[in-house]
């Protein structure tokens, strides 16, 4: 019966290690796009009253622009980890010895 809970871990432990890679490109997406959020101050401060609603538009592209530029960083990161725990999975089980 040992085998059996030795393969349940190893499987969350795999299933774990998917959604925290799944997770990252949402995580950089909405950290770029939240970082600039808490930088800038309201369009109405910046560029006064009367241009405040074409800042806000520019404003709102600019969030979309950096959660996409987010977003894309993290895929990145994310295959990359991926490829190298990929390669680090099969360098290992290459080098176990098989046989009697």
């Amino acid at each position: 019966m040992a085998w059996l809970t030795k393969g349940v871990n190893h499987m969350r432990r795999i299933i774990l290690r998917h959604v925290i890679l799944l997770s990252l490109p949402l995580l950089f997406g909405l950290g770029a796009r939240y970082g600039v959020a808490w930088s800038q101050a309201s369009c109405g401060s910046l560029v006064g009253p009367l241009l405040a609603a074409k800042c806000g538009r520019i404003q709102r592209d600019y969030y979309l622009m950096l959660q996409t530029a987010g977003t894309a960083v993290g895929c990145a990161l994310a295959a990359t980890i991926g490829i190298w725990l990929e390669r680090r999975r099969v360098r290992a089980g290459a080098t176990l010895p098989t046989g009697p």
